[in-house]
């Protein structure tokens, strides 16, 4: 499932991305620049913390399954026209370095919009899985689409 529009997805299909594994090097240059927690970016402190180690920012998380879903070139080049949000975000497991993300998408609806017929939104439910196949965190996506030009 590549280069989609709005209208190529059917409700229950399945989508998954490659995998990225994340460095300890990653987690703390994310964690310096935008979540500054001991158990981000501190590799002593966090041995004594709550997650025994070093672990990746739940932020960091949610941004590489973006940067998967946009490498994977599930929408058609130039189809996507931003997102209205996103709903129940859960981080359901810590992500170590050296752990191998991937993502999982199910579509749950395409919504065509009433009001500007060359677009619609794509409600997807998000999963990121590590390497052991143990999902690490999950949301409702949503992603406004441009729909096939049809002449």
């Amino acid at each position: 499932m590549f280069h989609c529009y709005l209208d190529d997805f059917a409700e229950g299909s399945i989508f998954e991305t490659e995998g990225k594994t994340l460095s300890e090097a990653e987690i703390l240059e994310f964690a310096l620049k935008y979540d500054p927690q001991p158990f981000h970016m501190d590799v002593e402190a966090a041995k004594g913390g709550p997650f025994g180690g070093l672990i990746a920012s739940g932020l960091q998380t949610m941004a590489i399954g973006l940067r998967m879903l946009l490498q994977a070139q599930i929408f058609a080049p130039g189809a996507s026209m931003g997102s209205p949000g996103m709903d129940e975000l859960r981080w359901l497991k810590p992500v170590y370095p050296g752990d191998t993300l991937r993502l999982r998408g199910e579509v749950l609806e395409t919504i065509p919009s009433r009001s500007k017929p060359d677009r619609g939104v794509l409600r997807y439910r998000m999963t990121i899985f590590n390497q052991h196949g143990e999902d690490v965190m999950s949301m409702l996506g949503m992603q406004i689409l441009r729909r096939q030009a049809t002449d």
